[in-house]
Order: structure tokens, then C-alpha cells, then sequence
């Protein structure tokens, strides 16, 4: 009788619970964007501080929480837990002091946005190739980077800067909604055994 082969798992590690993160990232995500899209009068420098601090204060929470509980390797949860902790006292700061203007807004939204797009964007290269969330990671902390970039050189005009962050919220949202599907698939491929599982060629 002849012995099974086990099949192999593929390179790409899913776990099996990960996709909660980028499915609850991205109703924040999406919210902020309608928020902004939707409300007359939006495009106050209040307003703005206002929508970017409730946002920064519940997606640091979840994504330093909800990462540091189901991510893969320590170092990983590690850098998201620094992550999260920067977008909670930026949105701290934002809801304290909304009132500031303008030029406040634009200060902690670009440094918000650099600091956590730099930070996710490393975790996306450092585990492609062993993390299914990699590739998300990658994109989603580009695309923050090049929201930082967009609001350091863009006008102080209120409708543009808080237009822009409206803009990246709706595209990670939906990007994020896409991955969150993508990764709880392969989760439940891989909760298939033998036969959820593809063999490597």
C-alpha cells in the first residue's frame, strides 16, 4: 500500500484570523470617506481635525491591538503596535486641539501619514514572500507615504487637503475590503487540510 504524501503548504503563510484587521481598517477607512464626501460643509480645518482624529485615534487601536493579537512573526506585531500608537496620539492631538486651523491639520496628517505609511510599507517588504497580508502591507503603506508627499507639497487650500485625505481613505478602504476578502479565503483554504490545500508543483 502505498505511503500518502502529505501535500505541502504553500510559501505564503495566511493566519487564520488576520483578515479581521484589514476588514474592520477598512469600514474605518470607508466611513472617514463618506464622512467627508457626503457632509455639507465639510471642508473646515475643524472639521477636517475632527474627522482625522476620531479616524487615527480607532485605526491606531485596531491596527496596534487587533495586529499585536493575530499577526505572524513578533517583530511584525511589533512595528504595527508602534504604528497604532503613533496614529492614536496623532488623533489625540487632532481632537484636543481642533480648533488650531489649517496649519495644524496639515502638520499632523502628513507626519501621521509618513511616519505610519513608512512603517507599513517596511513590514510589507520585509515579509513578502512569507506573509500573505505582505503584498497589502506594501501597497497600502505606499499609497499612505504618497498621501504624506501629496499633502507636503499641495497649497493650504482646506478643500484640496482634506479632499486628498477623503481620497486616500475611500481607495485603502476599498483596497483593504478587497485584501481582508482575499486573506480570509486563503485562510480557509488552509483550514481545508490536504484538500484546501494546493501542492506545490
Amino acid at each position: 500500500m502505498a505511503t500518502a504524501v502529505p501535500a505541502q503548504r504553500p510559501s505564503l503563510h495566511a493566519h487564520s484570523r488576520y483578515w479581521v484587521v484589514p476588514a474592520v481598517r477598512a469600514v474605518l477607512a470607508l466611513a472617514a470617506g463618506a464622512v467627508i464626501t457626503f457632509t455639507r460643509d465639510a471642508h473646515t480645518p475643524a472639521f477636517g481635525l475632527i474627522v482625522f482624529g476620531v479616524f487615527a485615534v480607532l485605526d491606531g487601536l485596531v491596527t496596534g491591538i487587533l495586529s499585536g493579537m493575530l499577526a505572524g512573526r513578533r517583530i511584525t506585531r511589533t512595528l504595527f503596535a508602534v504604528q497604532g500608537g503613533i496614529g492614536v496620539l496623532a488623533g489625540v492631538l487632532a481632537l484636543a486641539l481642533s480648533g488650531a486651523g489649517l496649519g495644524l491639520y496639515l502638520y499632523l496628517v502628513t507626519v501621521w501619514a509618513a511616519l505610519t505609511g513608512m512603517l507599513e510599507l517596511y513590514n510589507g517588504v520585509r515579509e513578502r514572500g512569507r506573509d500573505a497580508a505582505a503584498r497589502d502591507w506594501l501597497i497600502t503603506g505606499a499609497i499612505t507615504a504618497v498621501l504624506a508627499l501629496a499633502l507636503l507639497f499641495s497649497p493650504a487650500d482646506a478643500v484640496l487637503v482634506i479632499g486628498l485625505f477623503g481620497a486616500w481613505a475611500v481607495i485603502v478602504g476599498v483596497f483593504q475590503a478587497i485584501g481582508a476578502a482575499t486573506l480570509r479565503s486563503a485562510a480557509r483554504g488552509h483550514s481545508d487540510g490536504p484538500h484546501g490545500a494546493e501542492s506545490a508543483s
